[in-house]
């Protein structure tokens, strides 16, 4: 067991307001927050919809933070507005273009108050282009970027991924973009299309040529296998050594056709087909003691919980307070830390407004006008 050392928190002193909702703009701002950064979650009256539309990833994408419930249509809550980007290094917003001009938040409006600001805009489409007013999700987005065009295993067609591709992938870039202007030091407006973050991840591993292998990215014996209890193993056969190894366990695949890389591609449906009656054969835990044996790579599909009690994410601290930490070591400390809970609507209004100067009687005239909730 590794020793227990302080967190590294290399954002600790950095602001971010966050008026996105749902998981892109959530979750770029929960990699700040991990890292240290103070995270003030802006919520509408109501609160964020991702609350009730899949609260563990809210949870999760949520701890961190502190949240203030505040009615941007409401005049009044432009003095909040105001008062919260003066002290802030990042804002991030996840809506429509043109929405956040509406509400008063747009960059024009928050630069005259911060000119060193740097300004996250995350929307499905961009700011710009025929597309930029279209709605869409996930699920639009990889399929328009390319990601449902090419299947993810042998002899199986195009599959949905559970993860949502786009947002996530999205939110992370969204994340490196800010801090890479954080550290240029001169304010920024940055425009991120989670249509374009699909498309660049789509475009790394496929290429732009017109006419593509669509298994160019497959292996027959890289891929996932049902064994004789029902259970899921995935081999990650490549190298020749591996495969070398694995025939001495199945010496039946040990045909000609299938002595190399090009001869298991070319006869793949074969193989594939013959992999499956070999992995049904026995059982999930017989394969993993017979090739772990043999050193050939092979994992249980698992969920997250059950791989959270493996004694490797146990060894590396991966987990705290039923949440995952930040997949980071530095210099012999984690990275990140669960320094609080995922905030209650507006749990933090009055917390926050006190520290942005607002005395009891402002702060009561705010919730009385319903500019403030919580």
């Amino acid at each position: 067991m590794r020793k227990v050392s302080e967190p590294w928190l290399p954002l600790a002193g950095i602001h971010v307001v966050d008026f996105s909702m749902f998981v892109p703009g959530p979750f770029a701002s929960s990699i700040l927050a991990d890292l240290g950064a103070d995270v003030i979650k802006v919520e509408p009256p109501r609160g964020d919809p991702g609350r009730s539309y899949v609260p563990v990833q809210f949870n999760t994408e949520n701890r961190n933070k502190r949240s203030i419930a505040l009615d941007l249509k409401q005049r009044e809550a432009a003095d909040v507005v105001r008062g919260l980007v003066e002290k802030a290094q990042v804002v991030i917003e996840g809506f429509r273009p043109g929405v956040a001009k509406r509400l008063g938040i747009d960059y024009e409006t928050l630069r005259a108050y911060n000119g060193a600001l740097v300004y996250c805009s995350i929307s499905g489409y961009g700011q710009t282009g025929p597309w930029r007013e279209r709605p869409g999700h996930d699920v639009n987005y990889v399929a328009a970027a390319g990601g449902l065009a090419f299947p993810g295993q042998w002899r199986k067609a195009p599959a949905r991924s559970s993860l949502p591709i786009a947002d996530m992938a999205g939110g992370a870039f969204a994340a490196v973009s800010i801090l890479a202007a954080v550290h240029e030091r001169k304010g920024a407006y940055l425009d991120l299309s989670l249509f374009e973050a699909a498309f660049f991840l789509c475009a790394m591993r496929h290429g732009l040529e017109r006419e593509v292998d669509p298994r160019a990215h497959l292996f027959p014996v890289n891929d996932a296998f049902e064994t004789a209890d029902g259970k899921r193993l995935t081999l990650g056969i490549l190298e020749e050594h591996f495969w070398q190894n694995f025939v001495k366990l199945a010496p039946e695949l040990g045909d000609e056709r299938f002595a190399s890389d090009a001869g298991r591609r070319a006869h793949g449906d074969e193989l594939s087909r013959r992999l499956e009656q070999v992995m049904r054969s026995k059982t999930a835990a017989e394969w993993q003691r017979l090739l772990e044996a043999q050193d050939v790579p092979v994992d249980l599909c698992v969920t997250p919980a059950e791989a959270a009690a493996h004694p490797q994410l146990v060894e590396r601290r991966a987990t705290d307070r039923g949440h995952a930490k930040f997949p980071l070591w530095a210099n012999g400390r984690r990275a990140g830390a669960i320094r609080r809970g995922t905030p209650a609507l507006g749990e933090h209004s009055r917390e926050i407004l006190v520290e942005l100067g607002f005395d009891d009687g402002e702060i009561a005239d705010l919730r009385r006008k319903g500019a403030v909730g919580g």
